[in-house]
């Protein structure tokens, strides 16, 4: 595995590297990939360290994080994987437009709210091609 991209592109599998405490919801974020059509290969962490690890030992094409994770933020996750993987674009999931109390939802490369995720397959190939181009 490593950093080589060649393996994850020989497979066709999309290597995606989901945050969230919630298995659950890795699980249906992970189903909606899959029923998509999409080949994937997901890991799910759901704190700082496990995220750095991953980064480095996963390297994953792209970042699902939940907003709200216990002890540790998306904006500390998008922060953290634009400090050691810039390349690799982080798409947020959350289950509330509102979010919590005070909370700002983080800008990260596209949001998808978790009673949508029908939606996921096709924002995570717009936020893919967005990169492929130079762009965000």
């Amino acid at each position: 595995m490593g950093g080589d991209e060649g393996n994850d592109a020989q497979a066709g599998r999309l290597r995606v590297l989901i945050v969230d405490d919630s298995r659950d919801d890795a699980e249906l974020a992970e189903l909606a990939l899959r029923d998509a059509g999409l080949a994937v290969e997901t890991r799910r962490v759901h704190g700082e360290t496990g995220l750095a690890e991953a980064l480095e030992a996963f390297a994953p094409r792209v970042v699902l994080s939940d907003v709200n994770l216990p002890g540790f933020s998306g904006a500390e996750a998008l922060a953290l994987t634009r400090r050691l993987r810039p390349d690799v674009p982080v798409v947020f999931m959350t289950g509330s437009v509102y979010g919590l109390p005070g909370e700002v939802l983080p800008e990260g490369d596209a949001l998808v709210y978790k009673d949508e995720l029908e939606k996921l397959p096709a924002t995570l190939r717009e936020v893919l091609d967005a990169r492929a181009r130079g762009v965000g």
